[in-house]
């Protein structure tokens, strides 16, 4: 491991050279950062797929895209403006209009921030919820983090990265980086090998400013890496057991280890875990449109990259009372038949598909090759399994409530919250009528939810993909009990200490939102599994995010409209 010691002390060496470089400095380094990844973006998009043997011309190729690169290129501007905004004397939140949330909450809005934003997302908005009683000027004051004082350096970070989407890894390194003032060495998850030349070109400017070195191999050299004196903090984005195994060491003297409280790795570890996500869906009176708009929306939340993701929709949660809730269940049957087949790629995955449909034998099986599960557990064993384990497969359940209205959205939140395991994320889909109709307390069960993202009539993934929004769990886990994670990522505002982030969209895709009351002109969204168009609306808005132009926007709207 002398190669790996090597690594740590240049990193000890590039961390004082990063103390010495100015927030004008940072930013125009992060600046040659996306010019790099803007010119590596055709490669980035070409060894993704292949890793998750996607045909070439697949519209699938889309995710690559916009998972990809696309949220790399939009943090790394939004990043820069707030360390020019910080170094200018200014705060990230100067001019911000607050609002008030429920329960004495401030609100920070973070999307849109910009006019191209208000364009291309034209009926999604987003907003940073702060825990109760934390005052506008507190916020204010706080925003910044580690970018107030850049001479106070952090220390090494090690950042142990995810395996199933390519942007993670660099995202959780700039925030490293710039909101913890640490210098990253990265260890690729081994499923992400092919992708260390890519990340090694697109992030130079970082590696050659000795700020960044970017490592592979196994376990032994996480662990390694993890332990070693020199590491002052480790990040993880991964699943709940790595990062037990990391923090209280493997086998039965790990679980035991955790019992008792006693955590072997004696540093800070954050992290982003995963969790069971369910999606809400509010009983209304709903067109045949709605029905397969919004069935082919929660197999999106499921089958984007195979259902490998930390916030795919394992749960839906719809009533018992609702007359239409036969013909939803029909229509996402539909969707989870009639969507491209893929691989189910990830490690493991089809046995934990297999498991899942052992454990239930009521499980239909969908799709081209039978590799789509949906477990209606009205019927059947019970839930627990399905309501504790993260699948990180096409498994999806349906838990059916009794009520309406208020009554049982007050029922789904408690169980949510009382049930699953994790709190990363959260949906709730609601037609707007139904929405006007339940008023204040629809936002009072917003508030309930105990989640780090909640995303009405839009995928939480949206949440991801804003650079501006705080990304994690909802606070308060600890090391003996992570459950979706500890710590937020991306939040290129620097909020410090946010409670959740909220983002909204249209319940309804262009022309019929607007045609329902909606004032939204988004069309059917390149990110949903279904969208014909979505590698060619991926690529034209990396492009975009690349080199932002007004020229640009056309090929993209003409792309985005052919979904």
């Amino acid at each position: 491991m002398s190669e790996l010691d090597a690594i740590v002390s240049e990193l000890a060496e590039g961390e004082r050279r990063w103390a010495a470089t100015s927030l004008a400095e940072r930013a125009a380094l992060l600046r040659r950062v996306h010019a790099g990844v803007g010119a590596e973006a055709e490669a980035w998009v070409r060894t993704a797929s292949l890793i998750k043997r996607l045909p070439e011309k697949s519209p699938l190729v889309g995710e690559e895209w916009i998972s990809g690169p696309y949220p790399v290129l939009t943090s790394l501007e939004a990043l820069a403006r707030t360390l020019e905004v910080i170094a200018s004397g200014r705060g990230p939140l100067d001019g911000a209009r607050f609002t008030q949330a429920p329960g004495g909450r401030v609100s920070v809005p973070v999307l849109p921030l910009t006019a191209h934003e208000r364009l291309l997302l034209h009926g999604f908005s987003a907003e940073v919820w702060m825990p109760p009683h934390v005052d506008a000027d507190t916020v204010r004051r706080r925003a910044g983090l580690g970018a107030l004082h850049p001479e106070r350096t952090a220390g090494v970070g090690l950042v142990l990265g995810a395996g199933n989407i390519t942007s993670i890894a660099p995202l959780d390194v700039l925030y490293e980086l710039i909101a913890h003032n640490r210098v990253v060495v990265l260890k690729l998850n081994p499923v992400m090998d092919d992708m260390l030349p890519v990340l090694e070109h697109a992030l130079a400017p970082l590696i050659e400013h000795g700020a960044l070195r970017v490592v592979s191999g196994g376990s032994d050299v996480g662990g390694y890496l993890a332990h070693h004196p020199r590491i002052a903090n480790v990040h993880i984005t991964g699943s709940l057991t790595t990062h037990d195994v990391i923090a209280f060491g493997p086998g039965e003297e790990g679980r035991a280890r955790k019992a008792a409280g006693t955590p072997i790795l004696r540093k800070p570890i954050t992290s982003e875990l995963g969790g069971v996500s369910p999606v809400i869906v509010v009983p209304g009176a709903w067109s045949d449109s709605d029905l397969r708009f919004q069935a082919e929306h929660i197999a999106t939340q499921r089958l984007h990259n195979s259902g490998h993701n930390c916030i795919a929709t394992q749960m839906v949660v719809v009533s018992s009372d609702w007359p239409q809730r036969r013909a939803f269940l029909d229509a996402m049957r539909e969707a989870l038949t009639k969507t491209p087949g893929r691989p189910v790629w990830y490690s493991g995955g089809t046995d934990r598909l297999e498991h899942a449909a052992a454990c239930y034998p009521q499980a239909e099986r969908h799709g081209p090759d039978g590799s789509r599960v949906l477990i209606d557990l009205d019927s059947g064993p019970s839930a627990d399994i399905l309501q504790t384990t993260e699948y990180f497969s096409p498994v999806l359940g349906v838990q059916t409530l009794p009520g309406t209205g208020a009554d049982f959205l007050e029922r789904a939140v408690e169980m949510a919250n009382r049930d699953l395991m994790g709190t990363l994320g959260a949906g709730i889909i609601i037609d707007p009528s139904t929405r006007r109709r339940l008023g204040r307390t629809f936002d009072e069960a917003v508030a309930a939810l105990r989640y780090g993202t909640i995303a009405i009539n839009a995928w939480t993934a949206v949440g991801f993909l804003t650079a501006t929004a705080p990304w994690g769990a909802f606070p308060g886990h600890t090391v003996d009990d992570a459950q979706s994670g500890i710590g937020v990522v991306h939040n290129a505002l620097l909020i410090d200490a946010p409670e959740r982030t909220v983002v909204r969209g249209p319940f309804r895709p262009f022309p019929r939102s607007v045609a329902g009351g909606e004032f939204a002109f988004f069309p059917k969204p390149p990110w949903f599994v279904t969208a014909r168009s979505a590698a060619a609306t991926g690529r034209r808005l990396t492009r975009f995010a690349r080199k932002p132009s007004w020229a640009r926007m056309p090929a993209v709207f003409a792309s985005a409209f052919r979904a």
